[in-house]
């Protein structure tokens, strides 16, 4: 059988309140007790001495030899108490003798009435105490040093059941013994214990209630997080869940729409990937429909074609071939890149060498100044930094005008490539999706020969090598590739 969360929780804080309840009860119970009991000691103890103190003269006449003294000791003792003994033994010890009761206890003088400690009454026919006495003798028929030192024990009474706190006072040859009933005592201390178990259950009654209550409040925001991660699968992506609090379930829920963020943000880019994807697929199919078409069309053409026409068709067919290789270049190149395969090999490049060789291939014949300051030497990978210069310089050809210009700068910790034209500059509208793929200046893809690849394999480059590429006008185009002078290995 499952429990939900609801009922772990109550079922966790009524435990805990059960328990710390019962153990707080047992234990005030129990400190309760012993303390009323000592209090009821002390009492007693210093009600008998005190009661003591006013007898024992008579008592010392009677052991003088003077037998109507011991009437009158009794006389004292009912008068200001109950239930009491004198009690010695024979032999009596001599005065020297510290130790306890030589032989049975025998009983000198009694009280002669008791009192009843269930009614309040007295009762002219006092208990037998002997065998209560016997029980206890070790420890309060012993000799102490004199009346004041007073001792004391329980006992339980053998003819009647009752518990008995014992006192008792030396004098001499001589014991004056109390005895204290103390059923009246244990009877409060029985209510007491109720008092404190229908405490002990109003307390669980309360944490109950506390519980459910409390599990309810933990319950909710947890279900809001559950119905929100429903809502989250089934689709819904803005859905969110309110902060409340500093809590844990506050982090939880601010956990939660974290991830709901992070969930939508991959979801729209995964969108946007998949429309790019689209797009570039359709790019694809037109770029590579174009020459394809052109080079079938030339192909009808040579069939009983005059010489002429035929070099026309091969210079032609040569041309488009040549475009279909260098599209198929591209598209090789930016796969590697989206599937994280591009290899850097970084060595030691002198950047003027390889801008003077870019401008050989890329731009033969146009004119191209190139400047240098500080030290251009950068680690990086040549063929890689040789295709972003190439690119640069194609594009500031075909969209720009001459002259072009080739600023290299070397700093302390990165080599700053400038590439700008005399041309238009770059539209405001193309600047945010310029690096994307398949963007043209012209977007017209029969004016010119590019795929529009060239810039975003560029950035490309410049990224796999740690560092950026940007673009803005100044009098034209102007490119900025920054290098870091030691690139990833």
């Amino acid at each position: 059988m499952r429990f939900g969360l609801r009922a772990r929780v109550t079922a966790a804080v009524v435990t805990v309140t059960t328990t710390a309840t019962v153990v707080m009860a047992f234990s005030a119970a129990e400190i309760q007790e012993d303390d009323a009991f000592d209090r009821f000691t002390a009492a007693a103890k210093t009600s008998f001495g005190a009661m003591f103190g006013q007898a024992w003269p008579h008592l010392e006449q009677f052991m003088a030899g003077a037998p109507r003294a011991l009437e009158m000791f009794s006389q004292g003792m009912d008068k200001a108490a109950a239930d009491w003994m004198l009690v010695t033994s024979h032999p009596q010890p001599t005065n020297n003798d510290f130790g306890g009761l030589k032989g049975p206890p025998e009983v000198v003088k009694s009280s002669s009435q008791s009192h009843d400690w269930a009614t309040g009454t007295e009762n002219a026919n006092p208990p037998d105490r002997r065998a209560a006495l016997e029980t206890v003798k070790d420890v309060v028929l012993v000799r102490t040093t004199g009346p004041e030192e007073l001792l004391s024990a329980t006992t339980t009474d053998p003819l009647t059941g009752h518990r008995l706190l014992v006192v008792s006072a030396n004098f001499v040859a001589y014991w004056v013994v109390q005895f204290f009933d103390l059923t009246t005592f244990e009877q409060d201390l029985t209510a007491q214990r109720w008092k404190l178990a229908w405490i002990a259950l109003g307390v669980t009654v309360l944490g109950v209630a506390a519980a459910v209550f409390a599990a309810g409040r933990i319950r909710r925001p947890v279900l809001r997080v559950a119905s929100a991660a429903r809502d989250l699968g089934g689709g819904a992506f803005d859905v969110r869940v309110p902060v409340k609090g500093r809590d844990e379930l506050a982090d939880l829920a601010a956990s939660f729409n974290t991830m709901a963020d992070r969930v939508g943000t991959a979801i729209e880019e995964l969108r946007a990937k998949d429309r790019q994807q689209q797009r570039f697929v359709a790019d694809v199919a037109h770029d590579l429909r174009t020459p394809l078409a052109s080079m079938v069309a030339t192909v009808a053409t040579l069939e009983d074609a005059s010489p002429e026409v035929r070099t026309r068709a091969t210079e032609l067919l040569g041309t488009q071939a040549r475009r279909l290789a260098r599209l198929v270049e591209d598209l090789m190149e930016i796969s590697r890149f989206d599937a994280g395969s591009a290899e850097l090999r970084p060595e030691l490049v002198d950047l003027p060498a390889l801008v003077e060789d870019a401008i050989e291939v890329s731009v033969p014949g146009t004119s191209v100044q190139v400047t240098s300051t500080g030290d251009t030497t950068v680690s990086a990978d040549p063929r890689r930094v040789h295709t972003i210069v190439c690119n640069l310089l194609v594009n500031a050809e075909r969209y720009g005008r001459t002259p072009i210009t080739v600023s290299l700068e070397g700093l302390s910790g990165t080599v700053t490539i400038r590439v700008a034209d005399s041309g238009p500059g770059v539209p405001e509208e193309l600047r945010p999706i310029l690096f994307d793929r398949f963007v043209r200046g012209d977007h017209a893809r029969q004016a010119t020969e590019g795929s529009g690849l060239g810039l975003s394999i560029a950035r490309e480059n410049a990224l796999i090598h740690g560092g950026e590429i940007t673009v803005h006008n100044d009098g034209g185009a102007v490119f900025t590739v920054r290098l870091p002078r030691e690139s990833p290995g």
